[in-house]
């Protein structure tokens, strides 16, 4: 099947089989590696990217549901050199560890932001529910949170 996709910004036209994954599309025909392959059963949120500013989890989302959408990845957060704000949160507050879940962090991170700019520490923990970190015990990902939502970053999450 023939698909038209937006994918940061940038159009992309693909003949891709129905049943790959929007995270293999995104992996393996565009090469953006910044969308992680974990759990494949949508446990573990590594490959969470925004389709059409709704946060999903691209290992439950097939490539051709995507076509005439526009979907977002961590590679898409950066602009012109420059860390989006939650990106120089997370760094500075220690906020990953491995970094192999730090990008669903960051985006499900960005999509509460987008909903809730000033969230206490458990709406933090709840609005994190379905990313899974294996190197730390969260604190220092909801403190990151907490410092973007302090800087302000919530008026850039989209």
């Amino acid at each position: 099947m023939k698909i038209t996709v937006t994918v940061n910004g940038v159009r992309h036209e693909s003949d891709v089989e129905p049943r790959l994954l929007l995270v293999h599309y995104l992996r393996d025909v565009l090469g953006l590696t910044g969308t992680h392959v974990g759990c494949e059963t949508s446990l573990c949120g590594a490959c969470t990217v925004a389709l059409s500013g709704a946060v999903v989890k691209s290992c439950t989302v097939l490539a051709v549901q995507a076509d005439g959408r526009e979907v977002e990845t961590i590679e898409g957060l950066e602009k012109d050199g420059r860390l989006h704000p939650l990106q120089e949160s997370f760094r500075e507050c220690h906020g990953l560890q491995c970094g192999f879940c730090t990008p669903g962090m960051i985006l499900a991170a960005r999509d509460l932001l987008s909903r809730n700019p000033d969230p206490s520490e458990e709406e933090i923990r709840e609005g994190l529910v379905g990313n899974l970190c294996r190197c730390t015990g969260y604190q220092h990902v909801v403190d990151a949170v907490r410092h973007a939502a302090a800087s302000g970053a919530a008026r850039e999450t989209r």
